[in-house]
């Protein structure tokens, strides 16, 4: 397959004519191509295609065709037959009206080709800069940044069934590979156990015959393992990512001890982070958030958020369900700073919000705003909490709330890396103090002992939780919330809580064109005027008196 046109092309003068007469208040995709048809040049996909071979479909086209598709949720199926049978598509394309179209499996192979060549994001960075030539992208004023879950596209499995299928995945995998090789090393009971999908319905019912059948598949899973990495098995064999998961998967499950294969105790097992859970998605791992748990990824979106302006995404990081928002706060900064786009103020929620993101955004030229999450410590409420100590950094003493002073003064790195003083008061001082139990409930007999973050962290934290009682701050703090209609925008509208694709990178690639798509439907919308919806409210609610 070869590149010989990178672009959409003209528009066939017929096409023009009929497209104008059957619609003539144009469509989404009409508009898209008179607005923002030079987005879809190709020219930066050209390396992505040899120059000899039969003819590709032209890269310009299939980008648009992607973004179309996310835009009105279609599959490749029905994106292939909309490129065949609808006018307006054909007007978007400049395809002539007798034009057939493409096949559909053409759409899945430009995707791998982008995830290859690592362009995903191309697109989506050049109707941004399309957006800013047209003065429609603002920056430099407020943005916001969330979360939300991403289901993976695999079937939720217990741990029995992700062992078993593990084992059975690998050996389909040597069986499209390597299958003479393979017919010398199966068992035949292998057939009966692995060969059809292992499911609950399926295993044994009492817990030591289930017990007794994970042994057996770490019996079997090791002998192939063995026979695999033997110096006779064939080098293709080593290579398989299914082989390479089902290694790492007995690894972090069974162990061999004096010859004999032995599950591991809870207590040895990685902790969910590190473990995959399906090996058919070796990407997906387990998320908490507010009590939610789910398997697959998460996505954080950030968006401009200025009234004289559309509200656009301007960054999409897709990461693994075990990252939390936090370890994505500097990530997302950091590549908006490099990208041109980090805003003055950046609004985000307590998830984002550290004492020490706090003190650095002081020091830079865009100001992280976000409630500092709460002191969950015994002490955190009533007269002796932390903050209702006094302390004097340069004589490093801290006096309590009774007037006693404590000069003890340790400076450590926390369990978490981070840097910290630990101060604490004399033992025949707290014991004489008439609040000690209200004070040291649970260090009776000895001194008060507290945490503090060092002092630029230290001084961050208390001018946070000040500012939060502020009015002024409450004001500018309000706009964060929109990024939430943002997200159930996107899992309404585009079906931005499931993954379509096995794996992060086409995950990612996923999310990097539902934002796109999300951005050119947003533009559409500012530059016809549509007004902007307003928040829903139900029925019932409309019936209150306050309403």
């Amino acid at each position: 397959m070869s590149l010989r046109e990178s672009g959409l092309g003209e528009i066939p003068a017929e096409t023009v004519r009929v497209a104008r007469a059957v619609c003539p208040d144009g469509t989404l995709a009409m508009r898209l191509r008179d607005e923002f048809g030079d987005v879809f040049s190709g020219e930066a996909f050209a390396d992505l295609f040899p120059r000899r071979g039969r003819p590709a479909v032209s890269p310009g086209v299939l980008a648009l065709v992607t973004v179309l598709q996310f835009a009105e949720g279609l599959s490749d199926r029905q994106a292939a037959e909309a490129v065949r049978v609808r006018i307006d598509w054909k007007y978007a394309l400049g395809l002539e009206l007798m034009a057939t179209g493409f096949d559909f499996s053409v759409l899945s192979e430009f995707r791998a080709r982008l995830v290859e060549g690592r362009m995903a994001d191309e697109i989506f960075e050049q109707v941004l800069r399309a957006a800013r030539e047209r003065g429609l992208l603002k920056t430099a004023g407020r943005a916001r940044t969330d979360s939300t879950k991403v289901l993976a596209a695999i079937r939720a499995v217990n741990h029995l069934e992700m062992l078993g299928e593990t084992l059975r995945a690998a050996l389909n995998a040597l069986a499209a590979a390597v299958p003479e090789w393979l017919t010398t090393q199966a068992v035949p009971e292998w057939f009966d156990r692995y060969g059809h999908r292992v499911e609950e319905s399926r295993l044994p019912r009492s817990t030591a015959k289930r017990r007794e059948w994970a042994q057996q598949a770490g019996v079997d899973g090791t002998r192939l393992l063995e026979a695999v990495f033997s110096p006779r098995a064939p080098s293709e064999a080593r290579s398989l990512q299914a082989v390479e998961l089902l290694r790492q998967t007995w690894v972090q499950n069974y162990q061999v001890l004096d010859g004999q294969v032995s599950l591991r105790d809870a207590k040895n097992v990685p902790p969910g982070r590190l473990r995959p859970f399906s090996p058919y998605d070796p990407h997906a791992r387990a998320g908490n958030k507010r009590g939610s748990t789910w398997t697959g990824y998460a996505v954080q979106l950030t968006e401009t958020c200025e009234s004289d302006a559309p509200n656009l995404i301007t960054h999409v990081a897709t990461t693994d369900a075990s990252v939390s928002d936090m370890r994505m706060t500097d990530a997302i900064r950091d590549d908006l700073r490099a990208r041109g786009r980090l805003p003055a103020v950046h609004l985000v929620d307590a998830n984002y919000v550290d004492a020490q993101r706090l003190a650095a955004s002081h020091q830079s030229d865009s100001k992280l705003v976000g409630p500092i999450q709460k002191n969950k410590a015994v002490q955190s409420s009533g007269r002796f909490t932390t903050e209702a100590f006094t302390v004097d950094w340069d004589e490093k003493r801290v006096t309590c709330p009774n007037g006693q002073v404590a000069d003890t003064w340790y400076p450590r790195i926390s369990s978490h890396g981070i840097p910290v003083v630990r101060v604490r008061f004399e033992s025949s001082v707290c014991r004489a103090c008439p609040d000690v139990r209200t004070c040291a409930p649970s260090k009776l007999g000895r001194g008060r002992e507290i945490m503090l973050r060092e002092r630029d962290a230290h001084d961050a934290i208390r001018q946070n939780r000040a500012d939060q009682q502020d009015p002024e701050w409450q004001s500018v703090y309000q706009h964060r919330q929109g990024i939430e209609a943002t997200i159930s925008q996107g899992v309404r509208a585009f079906g931005l809580r499931r993954s379509r694709y096995l794996g992060q990178p086409k995950t990612s690639l996923q999310h990097l064109y539902t934002a796109t798509a999300m951005n050119l439907t947003r533009l559409d919308a500012w530059i016809t005027g549509t007004p902007r919806a307003g928040t829903r409210v139900s029925r019932f609610e409309r019936l209150s008196p306050a309403a």
